[in-house]
């Protein structure tokens, strides 16, 4: 009985340590501190347009909706992300971006890449954080995989492969 309530307590104690990935995080860091991550994005939110020479638009962007990171350390696994994205109707996009995990803990980045359209690259980097993120810089690209227009400039979308790296100067896990 013994033997079973130790190997019982053992497997437990793995199992809680694959729900904790910051747990496995804090012990050696790879070359140069970087740690890979991948995720997705799924979002809704609303579009303007406004038109531009050429029969052009150029579009704002405001969305928000679940970062999911599917693998990788030195992030949580759930963010709340927010974004604001202008696309200039000439193949250029900027924006900002914020992802907040369920401690109120905050990761920036600015957005930079194409035209806010399935099948096109945004690239962002990591400008710093709050709380176990302050300190971190890094940087990911996603493709927009699906965007779908609704009513009155409504939008909603998924990004493809959501991928990354992270280091970290602070209390960053």
């Amino acid at each position: 009985m013994r033997h079973g309530a130790a190997l019982a307590a053992a497997s437990l104690a793995l199992a809680l340590v694959g729900l904790v990935p910051e747990a496995r995080s804090q012990g050696a860091t790879p070359a140069g501190g970087w740690r890979a991550f991948e995720g997705t994005w799924s979002f809704s939110g609303r579009r303007q347009t406004v038109a531009v020479e050429g029969g052009a638009s150029a579009a704002v962007l405001e969305v928000s909706g679940a970062v999911v990171i599917k693998s990788g350390e030195g992030l949580g696994r759930g963010f709340e992300a927010e974004a604001i994205v202008f696309d200039d109707g000439e193949g250029v996009s900027v924006g900002r971006c914020v992802w907040t995990d369920a401690h109120g803990d905050r990761v920036f980045s600015r957005l930079k890449g194409e035209p806010l359209q399935a099948g096109r690259r945004l690239v962002g980097t990591i400008t710093g954080g709050t709380g176990r993120y302050a300190g971190l810089e890094g940087e990911y690209a996603f493709t927009w995989q699906y965007v779908l227009p609704g009513e009155d400039g409504a939008i909603q979308g998924r990004t493809g492969r959501l991928q990354g790296r992270v280091r970290g100067t602070g209390t960053t896990p």
